[in-house]
């Protein structure tokens, strides 16, 4: 009790020496900053802001928020110096309540990037919760914390958490707006939105860019036969295989009822090819777990790339062209089909075909 008195009547001094004028000053900013944050429309915009307004007050040398989720936790850095100190705390915090896969919102590492420790003896850490929105806030400051910033703190922290939770309310409902109810990919509404701004930024960068189109064969066979109930486990596993061979930044969309597309960003025609077939074998390869027992299922699949001044009904027209050809033959196909070329085999020996290796690589 004794220490806790001293400590306290140095707080006290040191605050009276600090003066009114600094924590009126305080006080201001955080109103500017209040008042800003709660205009912000995105996650990263209303971050930035609690920064800024951390930065001004409290001049910081380490600010991170960390917001843990079902994928993983999104963090956000400012120096970019301090995530290997930092990491294996925000790990160690969150064990338990999220995967530890970290993505970071306002900072690209690479691979080979230099990694340096530092000392986090003085990190101060603050719990944001809000209704849904759970996270927490990570500083190594250079000025000393006073009675009042711990003031100014709670209604920082607050602001924080009411402005990300608004956030993350209007991002569901926007998701819900967008997203197919049973499979959890894009819907068609959505994906005509999405190909539009990859066909705008393709042309923008000449870039190439792709999608494959792919139907169930015989779909119809496996609800009259095993039910409805039994066609959706179908359905929602089919996109979690695709899902599990496409990169992050490709687009997967419900175009019909047993109907899907993928638009491939960076991507070539002959590398879309590779890759629908390869899909295609595993989901041959991979029986579906039903309540109506383990059912085997095969795709027929329709690859097209954007060629000059071609637009996304182009697009799609093409890609639905090559998948009537794919049914056409036999169903369980990719058309256009892949060239296979075995330049060390004697031509009797030509079945002995290579394998062909995708070039794509992550946007």
């Amino acid at each position: 009790m004794k220490t806790w008195s001293r400590k306290f009547s140095l707080s006290a001094m040191l605050s009276m020496i600090f003066g009114a004028s600094a924590r009126q000053t305080a006080h201001e900013r955080l109103t500017r900053h209040i008042v800003a944050l709660n205009q912000k429309n995105t996650r990263e915009e209303i971050i930035k802001e609690v920064a800024l307004c951390l930065k001004e007050i409290l001049d910081y040398r380490l600010f991170a928020l960390a917001i843990p989720h079902k994928n993983g936790i999104d963090v956000w850095l400012d120096p970019r110096m301090y995530r290997t100190s930092l990491e294996s705390i925000i790990a160690e915090d969150f064990k338990g309540t999220a995967p530890q896969t970290i993505h970071y919102m306002n900072q690209e590492f690479q691979k080979n990037e230099s990694k340096l420790c530092f000392n986090m003896e003085n990190l101060t850490s603050f719990d944001i919760s809000e209704e849904d929105c759970q996270a927490k806030i990570y500083m190594l400051t250079r000025r000393p914390m006073f009675n009042y910033h711990e003031n100014l703190m709670e209604i920082i922290l607050k602001s924080c958490g009411i402005a990300l939770a608004r956030q993350m309310n209007i991002a569901r409902l926007t998701d819900a707006a967008a997203l197919d109810p049973l499979t959890g990919c894009y819907n068609r509404r959505e994906f005509e939105t999405q190909i539009k701004r990859c066909i705008a930024g393709a042309a923008r960068h000449k870039n190439d860019l792709s999608v494959f189109m792919l139907d169930i064969d015989h779909f119809k066979l496996v609800n009259d036969t095993h039910g409805h109930q039994a066609g959706d486990q179908v359905l929602k596993t089919l996109v979690q295989l695709i899902r599990n061979n496409i990169r992050t930044d490709d687009i997967l969309a419900r175009f019909g009822g047993e109907e899907f597309i993928v638009v491939l960003p960076k991507t070539g025609k002959h590398e879309a090819m590779e890759l629908a077939d390869r899909i295609r074998q595993i989901i041959q390869n991979t029986p579906v777990q039903t309540d109506a027992g383990p059912l085997n299922i095969t795709a027929s699949f329709g690859v097209a790339s954007l060629i000059p001044h071609a637009d996304m009904n182009r697009l799609i027209q093409d890609a639905d062209a090559m998948l009537y050809k794919a049914k056409s033959n036999g169903r369980n196909t990719v058309m256009p089909g892949l060239i296979k070329i075995c330049k060390d085999c004697p031509p009797e020996e030509g079945k002995n075909f290579p394998q062909i290796i995708s070039t794509r690589v992550p946007v």
